[in-house]
């Protein structure tokens, strides 16, 4: 009896392993298909629409943000910083609209730009973890928006940043186009060029990829500046589509959600692997559960919650076929 259970035991291991690596590559689809099929049979007006154009506007900046996400948890670090970054984004733009829109998203974009050129350079060459170094900025980040805003509110007037928020092309919203074109990009860089290799070989082995003579520091400085701009210019749309500039509650668990889209869509904590549009379905499925608990009148701190345990999800599904 006892030779028998050996290959039974065998089997049950390698059956769970086949389990758990499908639950990490294709659960996400599994489960928006699922909360769709939900969503149908008990939501009203669900298919309309405009149900689905606000749902698809409102994911597109958890989207963009992701993508950065993505990239930097490919390198096995984290950017805990990219809601701080969003408020700074909001928080530059009133003050540059005066010299015209393509001006005052530039500096959005630089400031971006620059909290991740802080965050790579503290990773990179300080040698501090990730997590630290981008805890640093979470914290300081908003502080900064808070003080460049003068700790106000400020109503949005111009006319070309609210058509960011509100405009379509061919009956596309805006966001979601750039959250589209943003998603190709991103999906080409990972995939079809040398950084995209290297970010992908620094992840799943740093000190391998150093003693094979890898730009190490530049790969990573590079990879938290994207995630800063990618950041930023969620903030831009998420201004415009507000219509309104607020750096104290613009972002606000960005990085929860980001984390859980990235995590979610199959990419591992641990690096070495990046998976572009499971994150994006990742970021889908968040929005959808929101939407569905917040439709039948429950509360958004039950949608965290709910997130909390999809992470908790994901990350045992993770481990489960890291352990195989």
């Amino acid at each position: 009896m006892s030779d028998a259970a050996v290959p039974l035991s065998r089997f049950s291991r390698f059956d769970r392993g086949r389990v758990l690596a499908w639950l990490q590559d294709y659960g996400v689809y599994a489960a928006i298909a699922l909360l769709i099929v939900i969503n149908v049979a008990i939501t009203p007006h669900f298919l309309t629409l405009e149900n689905l154009r606000t749902q698809l506007v409102q994911v597109a900046p958890v989207v963009i943000v992701s993508l950065g996400m993505a990239l930097v948890i490919g390198t096995e670090g984290v950017d805990l910083s990219v809601g701080s970054v969003m408020a700074v984004a909001t928080a530059l733009l009133p003050l540059y609209l005066g010299y015209g829109i393509v001006p005052a998203i530039l500096v959005g974009l630089l400031g971006g730009a620059l909290v991740g050129l802080v965050n790579g350079s503290l990773v990179a060459f300080v040698g501090v973890q990730p997590i630290v170094a981008t805890l640093a900025l979470f914290v300081g980040g908003r502080g900064l928006a808070l003080v460049v805003a003068g700790g106000q509110l400020k109503d949005i007037l111009n006319p070309s940043l609210l058509s960011l928020g509100s405009s379509s092309v061919v009956g596309v919203p805006v966001p979601v186009v750039i959250a589209i074109g943003l998603t190709v990009v991103v999906m080409a860089v990972v995939r079809r060029t040398t950084f995209g290799r290297r970010l992908v070989a620094i992840g799943g082995n740093r000190t391998a990829s150093e003693l094979s003579g890898l730009p190490v520091r530049r790969i990573l400085l590079l990879v938290y500046m994207a995630s800063g701009l990618l950041a930023a210019a969620a903030g831009i749309l998420a201004t415009a589509r507000l219509q309104a500039s607020d750096p104290s509650s613009l972002g606000l668990l960005m990085e929860l959600s980001a984390i859980t889209a990235v995590v979610v869509g199959g990419t591992p904590l641990t690096g070495g692997r990046i998976r572009v549009l499971g994150t994006v379905a990742g970021a889908l499925l968040i929005q959808l559960v929101r939407a569905t608990l917040i439709k039948h009148d429950l509360t958004d701190s039950l949608a965290q919650m709910v997130q909390a345990v999809i992470i908790l999800a994901a990350v045992y599904a993770a481990r489960g076929q890291a352990g195989r």
